[in-house]
């Protein structure tokens, strides 16, 4: 669980920097373009500038709504876990000494 969640992370990571690359990119063409006065080139720059500023605001919005979404399911598994310890006080005082006792074992063989 905890490799596909760093893989998973690592490529949103990626894919974040790539987008910004992209972004830096795009703001740099648009501002080096600026001088030429072309129809063409104006049209040019205001559709990239409109697509960019578009895309930063989706991308924007489904960052926040992927945060409330985790949040919100992190929040649900802690009050579970909170809920089972609850109802089973000796069962996860089993549980919580068997993994002390695994862990130290693990820590005594080195």
């Amino acid at each position: 669980m905890a490799k596909r969640q760093f893989d998973t992370d690592h490529r949103a990571d990626q894919w974040k920097e790539d987008l910004r690359h992209l972004s830096d990119t795009v703001e740099e063409l648009v501002n080096a373009t600026s001088k030429d006065a072309s129809g063409e080139m104006r049209d040019l720059r205001a559709r990239a500038e409109s697509r960019l500023k578009s895309a930063r605001e989706r991308l924007e919005a489904r960052g926040e709504r992927i945060y409330d979404e985790t949040r919100e399911t992190l929040s649900n598994q802690v009050d579970c876990c909170d809920r089972y310890v609850r109802e089973n006080p000796w069962s996860s005082i089993g549980i919580g000494a068997a993994v002390g006792l695994l862990v130290g074992m693990l820590l005594g063989r080195r």
